[in-house]
Order: C-alpha cells, then structure tokens, then sequence
C-alpha cells in the first residue's frame, strides 16, 4: 500500500538526516581543503602542463550523488554508482538502492545488493538497513527471504513490523499478518498510524468484519481513528465486507473532505460492489468540491462504467484524461481499454489501445479478452498476430482467450499448437488453462485429447469435472459422460445444476426413460430442482417419449418462463402431438410471456406437420406483428408454407430475406422438390453453389427433387459431384434415395449393384427403396433377395414389414404374409393406420379408414356416394381392387378402397368449403394408385383443385392431371 509504505520511510530517514548532513559536510570539507588549499600550485599547474598533480578518488563524489541517481530512477547508474566498501556509512549508501530495487520489483538486483551488504558491512547491526531489505523483498514478491531477513534480525523497530505486516499483505497472505499481528500484541509492540493499514486491508482480504470491527476499535483507542489513511483503510475494509452503509458513515464523518484519497476509497468502495450509478455520483461530488483527480480517481471512474448503458459517461471521463494531460498514464489507458471493452466498444478500446507509448501485457490481454467477449473472436486471433509480432510472449491469460477463440471457431489445429505451447511453458498444469483446453477441444470435437488435457490436470475444480462430461455428452459419448459422473459423486465435490444439465443431455443422447428419472429423483432429493433444471427436464422427458412425465413436471412448475412453453411445445411436436403444441402455443399467447423464436419455431414446426395453413398464416402476422426479425426465422416458414403446400408463398418468403444463409436454400430447395419442380430445384441449387458450400443436407434435398421428377440422369451426377468434388461421404439416406430415383426408372440391375458396391452395409432403408421398386415393376428375382436381406436386419420400423406382408399378399402367398404380421405382433411392432385431415375453418378434422366417429359422419358418407357415383357414371371410374391387399371377397375390397380416409376428408372439403378454393388435405401413408384415380377424377369433375400431401411428396390435382406425372 502506498499509505502503509513510503510515509514510515520517509520517518525513518528524517531520524537520519542530522547525522547524514554531518557526514556529507565533512566529506565535502576534506575534498575542497585537498583541492583549493594551495592557489600558487593551481598557477603553476597552468603554467608548466607537465607538472604532475595528485589523483584523488572520485568514489565520495559518487557517494555524494547516489541518491540523486536512485532518485532519477536508474538502477543501472546506481549500480555503477556504489562504493567496494562502505563500513562508514551503510545506511546512506545502500539504503536509496533498496528503496529503488523495490520499486522497480528487481529482485534479482536486489539480492545482489543484499549480498554486497553482507560483504561490505554487518546487516544484521543495522535496524534501519534490514528494515529496508524486509520492505524491499516484500515489494520484489519474495516474501520468504523477508522472512529470513526478519527471523535474523536481534532488534526490531515498529517500521520492521510494518515493513513485514506490509510484505505479506501485498502478495496475498492475510493469515500471516494476522498471525504477526498476534505476535505483535503479545510482545507488547506499540502499533503506529501506519501499522492499521495493512492490518485492515488483510481483514478485507479475508471479508472478516468482525476482526476488522476489533482493530477499527484499537484505531479510535490509539487516537488514529481520524488518520487520513487509516479512515481511507477503513472505508476499504468495509467495502470489501459488502458493508456500504458503514463505508460510507465514516467517509461522511471526515470534517474536511480534501484528501483526494480519501475521495478515491468511497469511490473505489461503490464501484468494486457493482454500484456503479453511486460511485459515479461520488466522482461528480468530488469535481463540485474543487478537487483535482489523480490516476487512481480515473481508474476507480472508469471501473464503474460497467457495461454498455455506461458508454456516454465513460467517453465524457475520457475527454477530461485528455484535457488533463498528467491523467494519461498506462493504468488509465488500461482502465480505458477495459471500460471500452465492457461497453462493447471495441472500435475504441482499439483505438485507445494504439495510441499507447507503452504497451504492456496487461493492455494487450485487455484488447484480447474484449474481442473474445464481443464475440469477435476472428478479430481476436489477428489481433493475436499483432502480439506475436510485438515480440510479446503469451502468458495463462493471453493463452486462455485464444484458446476459447480456437474453441468457438473449430479450429482444432490452432488450439493443438497453442496446448504445446502450455505444455512447454508448464501452463496447462494451470486450473485456469486446463479447463479451457478441455473445452476448447470439446467445442472442436476431438475428445480423445479432451480426455488426455482432463487427465493431465493435477488438480480439478467443479468446472473441470461440469465442461468434460459436457464434453463427452454433447459430442454423443452419453455412456463416458455418466461414467465419469459416477466417479465424481465418490469424491467431495457438490454437484451444480450445470452438472446436471449436462447428464440430462446425455439421457437425451441415449433416450433412457429409467435414467432420467432416476436423474430427476436425484435433482429433488438434493434440492436442485430449480426453473431452468425443470425446464430441462421437460425438455428431456420429451426427447425420450414420454409426454407423460413431460407435462407433469412443466404443470409442476410454478413460475413458468418462456423457456418452460418453449420446452412443452416442443415436446409435443416431437411427439407428433401438433395438435396440442398449437393448443398451448395459443394458451401461451394469452399470458404475458412472449414467445421467443425457438417457441414460434416449434409451433411453425407444428402447422407444417398438420398442414394447417391458417394457424401457420396466423403464427406469421404474429411474428411480423412483434417485429420479430423474418430473417432468423426464415427457413422455418418456408418449410411451413411448403409443406402446406403453399411453395408460392415459401418462394416469396425466400426472396424477400436479403442475406441468405445454407439451411434457408436448403428448404426451398427442399420444397421445389417435394412439389414436383425437380428442374427448378436443380437451378436454385447451382446458383446455391456460386456463394455457399453445400453440405450433407443440401445434396440430399436436391436428390429428393430429382427422384420425385424423374431426373435420373441428373440424380446420378449429382451424386458422383457430392462424392468427388466435395469429397463429402454418402449417409445411408443418400444411398437409399438414389436407389429409389433407379428403381423408379426402372434401372432395377444397376440399382442392386450399386447397393452391392457399397463400402457401408446397406441399412433396412436402402433394401425398402429396392423392394418397393421391384413391386411396381414386378421383379421378382431382385424383390426376393430385397426381403430377405430387409428381413435379416431384424428393422424395428413397422413399415418394412408391411410392405414386405403386402409384397406376398399381391404374390398370393397369404401364410407368408401371416407369418410377417405374427413376427410384428412378437415384437412389439403395430402398423400405423391410414389417417388424413383436413383445415376447415378453424379446426383440423382428422379421419380415419372407414371413419365413422366424426359429428358430420351422415353427411360426409352421403357426400362421398354421391361423389363416388359421379365418377363412376361421368368419368368411367372403376375400383382396382388390386391395390387391397386383404384375403377378403371382391365387394369388400371395394367397400374398402370407398372408405380410405383422404376420400372422406375430400368429401368434407367438398361439402364445407366454397367453390373455386383448393380443398387441402394430408395422409399419413401413401396414396394407393386408386385414390390417385380417384382424385384426378375429382379435380375434372368437380372443378376443385386438390393438393394432397402423402408420406412422399405433394400432389397437386387439377382438370384431372397430377403434378407428380403418375410417378411417386
């Protein structure tokens, strides 16, 4: 502390002074009397140059101006500057070295000085020079050689005792000074104004108030309760105790408020405890008062300018440091590059930085943590270059913040560089460091070094544990995520929220109902469970399957938030219960909660899978209605109005969105191809090309687009192009997709070659796409080997199995069909029934095969006869009966095709919407080649358009012609 420093020197050396005068006078006696004592010699020595004149040693002259030197600051020339002996005078010559090495923190020089002593002269006699080592080594960070200095020394003054108090509180070691301070009342040893300083600041340190309240009363016993720096120490005191009110009583109990320090304390008090408006006020205070700011005034200021609310007045105290050009010193202009950094002023902190005479480490780790806040971390990684070329060396701080850089970018090789370059340098032993390496390379995927960075760490804090199973859970190693949670819960460390958060993304990982629950139960008995764990676990049941537990934990949550809703919907949609995710979506609504953009997602998610039209439409007017940027959300509607069949609408969204990023392409890409515009598809994704990369995703909508158009040729190139020109390996959806765009084209040999040369093993999706193919061109030979190699694979999806029953039923081989169902019904399996609905007004009417449960049942089948008979009569429409795969007669079968569901949603869209309108309606499954019929017929006859959305693809019927071409 400067207070508890320099002012108990400054007593020492005035006890001094008489002695050090007497001792220069005399010196300065001899030299003169030995020069000027004999003028007629001078004459002569003008006269006869050859006359030879005595040498005399110029070593007291630079006694007599070794304190000038150390004064000036140069501990080179001071150096230079001492004598080979001083036995007469020590104190006077080593004494202003001392004070220079502890200020410049040269403990090297320093202990060269010490070592010179111990030859030159006895230490251990002199209170004053061992007073001054202990103050020295305390300053310089060595504080065991401090030790040893005072341990040695038979006789202490109280400077010694403040010199040691004082060593161990400026690196960080309150215990000791208490300890000392012990010793020091039981040997009786009177403390003085400057003793209450260091004591005080070691009772902040440790945020004792009770310890600080007891030497706060031996201040007001002593009489030094009103000592400017003791009062400054107090205030301190009870700004790091978290008690303001006390700081600020006895600031205001100062009479005379004109101690610019005293200023600085209460200022420093309110802006280290986050209240930065009164610390500010308090600067404002001080300008009123007349007082003219110092360094530490404009530091404390400017640490009060906290975050970006606070950029106006920070620039008005930076004006004034600039019309005060004394002001400017490096601490300000870190204080500055740090208050611009907060108020994400980066541009300036930038600016401030470069103006900078001297840049040291700290300002350059300032700039550097601010890119990385800022989330500028490109910016941060050349500015990181500029380091590098200033000859600077990294150190933890410099290495951390380029790390996360690393992190956040995915640049794996950079971040491996940057590890052996801690490892060298014996970092990566640091906590600090060692849990950004962890995340750095959890971030970049490559968790084998993650868990050679955590296992390497010689000590591991909360974090350390919280960011490796994160590591392990989000990169899909749920298994070694719970592994190393379980170690955990053997040793003494508590577990946090964020810690279970990430178990749960690890339930989610492997969708354990058993082991989020159990989970659960360990969050409730710990005491955890609070609004973002709960909203979590919604999140999770969901995720896993079961609605159930989902909806009972979000109806056990009091106070829900935004993310509570979000995570319900959520769930819904994943659950394929759209119904209800728009249901609460609109509960939501009527609260005053705002839904957030991942909420307006899932309900838009939600309208797409039902393809209600009108709910999407009205979720849009809402996003637009609350200003919501379209642009996040863009791709989002586009898939909503695609799949509602609306790819006029999708277009126009598409177009409207300036900067256009790979997942909006993608979905309009996607939504050219499920409509049947394959060639438009095409041509969307190569002017994608010229700008972006496309990835995985990209290929497999543009393959879609040409296996729904037919465009064999053009599927074919496509994939050739992912494959070699992107060199982007084939999933097993890409695989399956061109085996479908073949087997469509009837290409059924090179189809089953392609699949045999694979480098993966086929998947139970590829020998569907094959079998399905060989069903509709009657290839037996290849379709037998298809059901066997799908039968082999043991698929848990229960349409492979019912297309495999209906391939033997259409054969007529019924027991082979029947021994397909049986080994459903052994495992579990149930086929989805045929299911469609239709938007009318403001409800989605759902029906089933055959439905007769609907409020309109008697109208809707009269409806339907009356249809049926139409195009039977007018348009010559003869039931295929070969598309019932049923052993059952003949008339049931076409009872059965009369009574598909998409039939009897189009009869209810025929009898309750107005003429002229598309009758929208949505199936569950595949529409049958006879309802494909049936619907072209319709549109012809009735004049309607009809937009039917199947598992496949969109059809779009008009004046009796599909848009699909009859092939889908």
């Amino acid at each position: 502390m400067r207070l508890q420093s320099y002012p108990t020197l400054s007593v020492v050396l005035s006890c001094t002074c008489p002695l050090m005068l007497a001792s220069l006078a005399h010196l300065h006696t001899n030299n003169c009397s030995s020069i000027f004592a004999h003028p007629p010699m001078l004459i002569q020595t003008q006269i006869n140059p050859t006359l030879k004149i005595p040498s005399f040693s110029r070593k007291p002259i630079q006694t007599h101006t070794l304190k000038d030197i150390c004064l000036r600051g140069n501990l080179k020339e001071a150096f230079q500057s001492l004598p080979v002996s001083s036995n007469d005078h020590p104190d006077e010559t080593y004494a202003p070295v001392l004070e220079l090495c502890a200020q410049k923190k040269a403990l090297s020089q320093g202990l060269q000085i010490h070592a010179h002593m111990i030859k030159s002269c006895s230490v251990s006699e002199s209170v004053f020079l061992a007073t001054k080592l202990v103050f020295m080594y305390g300053k310089c960070g060595s504080v065991r050689n401090a030790e040893k200095v005072f341990d040695q020394m038979g006789q202490r003054s109280i400077f010694t005792w403040n010199a040691m108090i004082g060593a161990y509180v400026s690196n960080g070691k309150p215990f000791e000074v208490l300890q000392t301070y012990k010793e020091m009342r039981v040997l009786g040893v009177s403390l003085d104004a400057y003793s209450f300083p260091s004591l005080l600041k070691a009772s902040g340190l440790l945020k004792n108030l009770y310890l600080g309240a007891e030497i706060h009363g031996l201040a007001v016993k002593f009489g030094y309760d009103s000592t400017v720096c003791v009062v400054n120490s107090l205030v301190a005191l009870y700004a790091k105790c978290d008690d303001l009110f006390g700081a600020r009583r006895l600031f205001g109990r100062i009479d005379q408020k004109d101690d610019v320090v005293s200023w600085n304390s209460i200022i420093s008090a309110y802006s280290s405890n986050g209240r930065s408006m009164e610390a500010l006020e308090l600067f404002r205070e001080m300008q009123k008062a007349g007082l003219d700011s110092n360094t530490y005034t404009v530091v404390a200021s400017l640490q009060a300018c906290e975050d970006y609310s606070f950029r106006k007045l920070g620039k008005e105290i930076h004006a004034a440091v600039l019309k005060s050009a004394q002001l400017l010193d490096a601490y300000v202009a870190g204080a500055l590059v740090a208050m611009y950094v907060r108020c994400c002023k980066m541009s300036e902190a930038v600016r401030t930085f470069n103006k900078l005479e001297e840049k040291d480490k700290v300002a350059w780790n300032s700039v550097l943590t601010g890119f990385i806040q800022n989330g500028m971390c490109s910016e941060a990684l050349h500015f990181f270059h500029d380091f590098q070329n200033a000859g600077e060396k990294p150190d933890q701080v410099t290495v951390i913040s380029i790390l996360v850089a690393c992190g956040r970018l995915g640049y794996l090789l950079n971040g491996m560089e940057l590890h052996a370059y801690a490892i060298k340098n014996g970092f990566d032993l640091d906590l600090q460091v060692g849990n950004t390496l962890i995340d750095m390379y959890a971030k970049c995927s490559c968790v084998n070094y993650m868990g050679y960075a955590f296992n390497r760490m010689p000590e591991k804090d909360l974090i350390s544990w919280t960011t490796v199973i994160a590591g392990y859970a989000q990169n899909s190693y749920a298994l070694k995520a719970f592994e190393l949670f379980r170690e955990l819960q053997l040793i003494d460390i508590d577990v946090d929220p964020m810690m279970i958060g990430s178990i749960l993304l690890a339930c989610s990982e492997l969708a354990c109902v058993p082991q989020v629950k159990e989970i659960h139960g360990y969050i409730m008995r710990r005491g955890l469970s609070d609004v973002v764990l709960r909203n979590m676990i919604v999140d999770v049941y969901g995720e896993c399957g079961n609605i159930d537990y989902a909806v009972q934990t979000f109806e056990s949550i009091q106070f829900k938030d935004v993310v509570s809703w979000t995570s319900m919907i959520s769930a819904y949609v994943h659950n394929g219960l759209a119904n209800e995710a728009l249901e609460l979506f609109h509960i939501l609504n009527k609260t005053n909660i705002h839904p957030d953009s991942i909420a307006l997602k899932s309900a838009l998610s939600a309208a797409s899978s039902l393809s209600a039209l009108k709910y999407g439409k009205e979720i849009h007017g809402f996003i637009i209605r609350q200003n919501f940027s379209e642009g996040s959300i863009a791709s989002s509607l586009v898939d909503m109005y695609s799949r509602c069949g609306m790819v006029e609408n999708a277009h126009t969204i598409f177009k409207s969105i300036q900067s256009k990023d790979l997942v909006l392409w993608t979905s309009m890409i996607n939504a050219y191809g499920m409509h049947g515009h394959g060639k438009v598809a095409i041509d969307l994704f190569n002017k994608m090309k010229e700008n972006l990369t496309p990835d995985h995703v990209a290929f497999l909508s543009v393959l879609y687009a040409c296996s729904h158009s037919g465009l064999t040729a053009e599927g074919r190139q496509f994939f050739e192009i992912m494959k070699y020109e992107y060199q982007l390996e084939p999933w097993p959806e890409h695989y399956a997709c061109l085996v479908d765009l073949l087997g469509r084209a009837n290409c059924l040999e090179e189809a089953y070659e392609f699949v045999k040369s694979m480098q993966m093993a086929p998947t139970a999706e590829i020998w569907c796409a094959l079998l399905r193919a060989c069903q509709v061109h009657s290839n037996q030979e290849l379709g037998e080997i298809a059901v066997q190699k799908l039968l082999e694979l043991g698929s848990t999806n229960p349409g492979h199995y019912v297309l495999v029953s209906n391939v033997f039923a259409a054969k007529g081989r019924c027991k082979d069909a029947e021994k397909i169902r049986s080994r459903m019904k052994e495992r579990g399996l149930k086929k989805s029934p045929g299911c469609s609905w239709i938007e009318v007004g403001n409800r989605i009417h759902t029906f089933m095969a055959r439905d007769k449960s609907h409020p309109e049942c008697h109208h809707i089948t009269k409806k339907l006869d009356q249809i049926t008979e139409k195009v039977e009569k007018e348009g010559g429409y003869i039931a295929q009966t070969k598309f019932v795969l049923h052993n059952v007669e003949e008339n049931e079968k076409v009872k059965m095709l009369y009574g598909h569901s998409e039939r009897l949603a189009i009869a209810y869209g025929l009898l309750k919407t107005a003429e002229q309108t598309p009758i929208r309606v949505t199936k569950n499954l595949r529409v049958c080649g006879d309802c494909h019929t049936f619907c072209k017929l319709v549109s012809k006859l009735f004049g309607r358009e009809l937009v039917v959305r199947d598992a496949n693809r969109f059809h779009h019927f008009e004046d009796g012609v599909c848009s699909c071409g009859d092939f889908w």
